[in-house]
């Protein structure tokens, strides 16, 4: 996939066929639209393009909003959309002057004059431009004029999948994993650079990798202990994590600590990725180190089964 960040080295292609959306997650619903998308252009021995926003829309037009919480850094959703099999992402930075170009100019200037679209494919009830004044009516009453060929899913397709990122984001915030992937097509992940801690693990037989906190605006997980797997180095290791402030310590601070499963090696400095298989456990509080090991060696063995370690 090649990944586009200014709009004039956008290169002319044979038949573009395109789409456009924030994609926060890739989830299934929006695999269902980059499916379609892949399809025609498939028919049409064309090229598959994705149109995404970042920053994120509601982060420029609602700054005063900071919980808003993301399923996917823009890195991560350039990974997904790779692994999807999209053949060129052009990513617009979105800003305030960009939120107010109408949907007339969006037309003209991206779809047409950049892109020079054949066919766009478009979610049920997709807007854009200024105060999302873009339709699907619009687009079709006019696709002559514009020179391509306007698609839409249709309401059924995307009623029947019933999946939508809160609902996404909400399963992610009460530890139901499982929802969340199934409602993302794949592993909920998060991916940081290992920094030190404090080595406490290690005193205990379970050492740890610190993970650094994400972008703000990425959701992190419930607090609790996971079922993992780690990718680090094109290896994809069995591993728990912990969220939480770690209180039979006393901790006070968020932290993001990773066991990984018969692993030995130093990963200061690395970057892993997490993909997230089961809540094994709420986050509590324990009568000493002793207690905390042992529940740690039920931990493990539950992730063992999980993952048929």
């Amino acid at each position: 996939m090649e990944v586009i960040r200014d709009i004039a080295d956008f290169p002319k292609l044979s038949f573009p066929v395109v789409t456009s959306g924030t994609f926060d997650g890739v989830h299934v619903g929006h695999q269902k639209i980059l499916q379609r998308v892949k399809e025609r252009a498939r028919l049409a021995n064309g090229q598959s393009v994705v149109i995404t926003y970042w920053p994120h829309p509601r982060l420029v037009l609602f700054p005063e909003d900071n919980d808003l919480k993301l399923l996917s850094t823009i890195e991560e959703r350039i990974e997904q959309l790779r692994s999807f099999g999209i053949d060129y992402l052009l990513i617009i930075p979105f800003t305030k002057a960009f939120s107010r170009l109408s949907s007339r100019s969006f037309i003209e200037d991206v779809l047409v004059k950049a892109i020079h679209t054949k066919v766009l494919v478009i979610g049920y009830d997709h807007r854009f431009g200024k105060n999302r004044e873009g339709s699907f009516e619009h687009l079709k009453a006019r696709s002559a004029q514009y020179g391509f060929e306007v698609e839409e899913i249709p309401r059924q397709d995307v009623d029947d999948i019933g999946v939508s990122s809160t609902k996404i984001r909400k399963a992610i915030e009460s530890g139901d994993i499982p929802t969340a992937n199934r409602y993302l097509g794949h592993t909920y992940s998060l991916t940081s650079v290992v920094e030190e801690g404090n080595k406490l693990g290690r005193t205990i037989g379970f050492p740890t990798a610190n993970m650094a906190l994400p972008s703000p605006n990425k959701l992190i997980p419930a607090h609790g202990v996971y079922a993992v797997w780690a990718k680090h180095n094109g290896q994809r290791l069995p591993g728990m994590m912990n969220i939480g402030v770690r209180p039979t310590v006393g901790g006070s601070h968020l932290t993001l600590e990773v066991h990984l499963l018969d692993f030995e090696g130093d990963l200061y400095g690395r970057t892993l990725t997490v993909e997230f298989v089961e809540m094994l456990r709420d986050e509590k509080k324990f009568d000493g180190l002793e207690a905390l090991k042992a529940q740690l060696a039920k931990d493990k063995e539950a992730t063992a089964l999980l993952l048929n370690q």
